[in-house]
C-alpha cells in the first residue's frame, strides 16, 4: 500500500563511545524512515561533507592530539559549522529528516566531559556551529567499554582492520570508562531529548526499540506506521 510521505523535517543523532553499534541502529532505523515513506539523509560525525571529512582525517589520525582537547574541539567545531550550513540546514529546510551517527554531544562528552576543555569554551563553539539547528532526539548507545573492546577485536579478526586505527580507539580502558560516564551524564541532563539504549543485545531487538522511542517522541509516525 503507498504511503503519504511526512514533510515536516526532524534531526535525531546517535551518540556513544567506540563500538557500541551506533552506525549499525542509523542503517536501521533509515530502513524503518523509508518504509513508512519519509525522505531521510543520512550522515556522520566528525564529517558530513568534504571540507568536514578532511578535518575528520586529521584529528583521527593523531596529528592535533599534542595540541590537546582543546585545540580538537575547535577544529571539530569548524568541522561542525561546514557540516550544518552545507547539508544539515538544506536537508532540514528542504523537509527532509536527518539522522547522524554523532553531532555536538560528542564534543561535550569526549574534548568537554573527558577531556577538560571548559565548558564555557564548549558553550562558546557549540552556539556558533550549531546556528540553531540542534537535535530534537538523540539515542544514546551505551555498553560496557570491555564488551564493546571484545566485540571490536572480533570484528577486527573478521575484517582484517585493526581495533586501535584512531586517535580515540587508543585510549586505555580507563579513558573508554569515564567516556561512558559522560555520555550518561549528558542523557541525565537532557531527559526530554536523549533516551539511553542498552546497546549489548540483539542488534534486531534494539533496532525495534530504538523505532518505538523514535514513534514515542514524533507522534505523527504512529498514524503512518499503522497503515
Amino acid at each position: 500500500m503507498s504511503q503519504t510521505p511526512l514533510n515536516d523535517s526532524r534531526f535525531i543523532t546517535f551518540e556513544g563511545g567506540e563500538g557500541v553499534g551506533k552506525s549499525t541502529q542509523v542503517k536501521h532505523l533509515l530502513n524503518h524512515l523509508t518504509q513508512v515513506g519519509i525522505d531521510s539523509v543520512r550522515t556522520r560525525e566528525p564529517g558530513g561533507t568534504p571540507k568536514a571529512e578532511a578535518i575528520r582525517s586529521f584529528i583521527l589520525r593523531g596529528h592535533c592530539e599534542a595540541w590537546g582537547a582543546g585545540a580538537e574541539a575547535v577544529l571539530f567545531a569548524a568541522a561542525r559549522l561546514d557540516h550544518v550550513t552545507q547539508l544539515i540546514a538544506p536537508s532540514l529546510n528542504a523537509g527532509k529528516w536527518v539522522i547522524s551517527d554523532r553531532f555536538h554531544d560528542s564534543t561535550r562528552a569526549y574534548q568537554g566531559l573527558t577531556g577538560g576543555v571548559q565548558t564555557k569554551l564548549i558553550d562558546a563553539i557549540e552556539e556558533l556551529a550549531l546556528d540553531g539547528y540542534a537535535p530534537e532526539l538523540t539515542i544514546v548507545m551505551d555498553m560496557d567499554p570491555k564488551i564493546a573492546f571484545e566485540r571490536g577485536e572480533q570484528r577486527a579478526t573478521e575484517t582484517g582492520i585493526p581495533v586501535n586505527s584512531d586517535r580515540f580507539e587508543r585510549e586505555d580502558l580507563k579513558w573508554h570508562q569515564e567516556l561512558r560516564e559522560a555520555f550518561i551524564s549528558i542523557a541525565n541532563d537532557n531527559p526530554v531529548r536523549c533516551h539511553v539504549v542498552q546497546a549489548d543485545g540483539d542488534e534486531n531487538e534494539i533496532a525495534a526499540q530504538i523505532w518505538e522511542i523514535v514513534q514515542g517522541q514524533f507522534s505523527e509516525l504512529k498514524s503512518v506506521s499503522s497503515k
